[in-house]
């Protein structure tokens, strides 16, 4: 149990600074007519971060699965 939480707080921490950097260049790029691309990137960003907790919840959850049917067994 306490590995469980020190992913979810890991990837939790991990994917808060990257949305909040992905925010920051998609602010930066909007409001700045000159560096468009920056918009694209900071998008891809903040989807990456998203991605990223999607998938460390899921193995979180797929861990705890597997445990609770070892015990059963």
């Amino acid at each position: 149990m306490p590995y469980s939480v020190k992913l979810i707080r890991a990837v939790s921490i991990l994917c808060s600074m990257l949305i909040l950097i992905g925010t920051i260049f998609f602010l930066y790029g909007y409001f700045s007519m000159e560096y468009s691309v920056i918009t694209g990137i900071g998008i891809g960003v903040i989807i990456g971060g998203v991605f990223i907790f999607i998938m460390g919840i899921f193995l979180v959850a797929t861990e705890e699965i597997v445990d609770k049917n070892r015990r059963i067994d």
